[in-house]
């Protein structure tokens, strides 16, 4: 399974405004992911209004990271950012690469 990734079907807005609020709201999230040995970096918006972010550290191949990003930053940007639908990972690892596959 490869990354979801931007590709040329996703292009990346350039509403400096918003990417500067969800930067932000990244910002307040991100001392709960180091406080775990991990962090995170912003890749960009889609026009669908995704966030695409990599997860790195210990929350790159962390087995709760889909949780993390679902039930912690996806909350937490969408709160903060109405405007967005959904949180990607782009460097997400398929769950057999982990060794994880049952």
């Amino acid at each position: 399974m490869a990354a979801r990734g931007l590709t040329q079907e996703n292009k990346m807005i350039e509403d400096q405004k918003l990417i500067d609020t969800v930067k932000e709201a990244m910002e307040m999230f991100r001392p709960q992911l180091q406080a775990d040995g991990g962090d995170m970096e912003f890749v960009g918006i889609d026009e669908d209004y995704k966030v695409h972010l990599n997860l790195t550290g210990a929350c790159g191949g962390c087995p709760m990271a889909v949780m993390t990003l679902k039930m912690g930053i996806e909350r937490y940007l969408m709160d903060a950012c109405p405007q967005i639908t959904e949180v990607v990972q782009d460097n997400a690892q398929d769950i057999n690469e982990m060794g994880m596959g049952f």
